[in-house]
Formats: structure tokens, C-alpha cells, sequence
């Protein structure tokens, strides 16, 4: 389910990107030329395509590469946040730690630095302050759901449990029965066969009575 959420994010993010890019290439073409068949010159690219670029491309790469190009991926943003802390690298880190499919993924650590990035708004250019609030959310969203799988696991085990003493109190409580009745029914089959005995013998007296001359 992760892949096509990240798709669909990169999707927004791509849009949101094109339309900046046109925006930019509509102020540097110069809409009210008087010659409207000129091929306008070609936009320089907006700073912020160049801000996010190599961002999206490390949130791209990560989950594809072999675990041991993943690790390089990280540790060069890590190590790019460590030594040279500016606010684009520090961004690009914190979305290497919310990308998940990579061993150093960590939604927690990313909420935590999201959120210290997105307190200084004025700090991100538009489009980076645009990712941050979609990697957040997106974040948050993971965190709800392994919140309430933990929470689905932690009751399975509790729910088989209960169930369990259930069934064995139920299962104690038919044995405890079938004892009380086996036990009943053996003092019932003594009561017969003692009447039963007693029956025999006033016959048996009674027939020997009847012989004696």
C-alpha cells in the first residue's frame, strides 16, 4: 500500500512543480509582446525546483536501491545536515528518514524534524515548505496506523487469552459436573442394588418358608 501513496504524493508534488514552472516561464517570456509569433527565450528554472530536485530524486532512489546503496544514500544527507546544517539540507534529511522502504526509515525522527522545520515557515522556500507539510501529513498518517496495528496486536493475544480462560473455566466447570453426576449415579447404583439385594433375600425367605412341611 506504501508504493502507490508515494506515487500519488510525488504525483501533487510534480503538479504543484509544473505549475510553478509555468508561472515562472509566463513572467519571463513577457506576456504582452507585440509580436505574439516569437519564440520565447527558455525560463531559467525557478529556485525552488532547484531547492527540491535533488530531494525528490533521494526520496526516489531510496526505497529501490540495494540495502548497501540505501545506506550510502542516508549517511550522505545525515552527513550533509551534520556539517553543513542550512535549511535544505536539513529538509532533505528529515525526508530520507520519511521515505520508508530503507533500513534507516524512521516516521518519528521525521515528524520530530518536519515539525522543527515547518515552526520557521519564513526559513523554506514555497516549494520546500509545500514537501515538508505533504511528508508530515503523510508521516502522521503512518504513525496513526502503527499506532492502532500495535494497538490490534496487543488485543489479539489479550482477546485469545480471555477466550482461552473462558473456554477452560467452562470446560473445569463439565468436568466438576460429570463428576457430580457420575458420583450421583454410583450412589444411585448402590441404592438399587442394596433394595435389589434386600428384595432377594425376603423372596428367597419367603420361598423357603413355603417348603417347609
Amino acid at each position: 500500500m506504501k508504493k502507490p501513496m508515494r506515487h500519488s504524493r510525488f504525483g501533487y508534488v510534480a503538479c504543484v512543480l509544473l505549475v510553478i514552472a509555468g508561472l515562472q516561464g509566463c513572467k519571463s517570456t513577457g506576456m504582452g509582446d507585440s509580436n505574439p509569433n516569437a519564440v520565447p527565450p527558455p525560463a531559467p528554472p525557478a529556485p525552488d525546483l532547484i531547492s527540491i530536485t535533488s530531494s525528490l530524486e533521494l526520496m526516489r532512489a531510496l526505497p529501490s536501491g540495494d540495502p548497501a546503496r540505501q545506506a550510502e544514500l542516508f549517511e550522505s544527507a545525515k552527513q550533509a545536515a551534520a556539517l553543513s546544517p542550512t535549511t535544505t539540507n536539513k529538509l532533505k534529511y528529515a525526508l530520507a528518514l520519511a521515505t520508508p522502504g530503507h533500513g534507516a526509515s524512521d516516521p518519528v525522527a521525521a515528524q520530530r524534524q518536519l515539525s522543527e522545520l515547518l515552526a520557521t515557515p519564513e526559513t523554506l522556500l514555497p516549494v520546500e515548505r509545500l514537501l515538508a507539510m505533504v511528508e508530515l501529513q503523510e508521516v502522521d498518517q503512518r504513525l496513526v496506523l502503527q499506532a492502532e496495528n500495535a494497538q490490534l496486536r496487543d488485543e489479539a493475544p489479550r482477546e485469545t487469552r480471555d477466550k482461552l480462560l473462558a473456554i477452560n473455566r467452562r470446560l473445569a466447570a463439565e468436568s466438576d459436573e460429570n463428576v457430580r453426576l457420575r458420583k450421583a449415579l454410583d450412589e444411585a447404583q448402590a441404592k438399587l442394588e442394596a433394595v435389589t439385594h434386600v428384595e432377594r433375600s425376603i423372596n428367597d425367605r419367603g420361598t423357603n418358608g413355603a417348603r417347609t412341611p
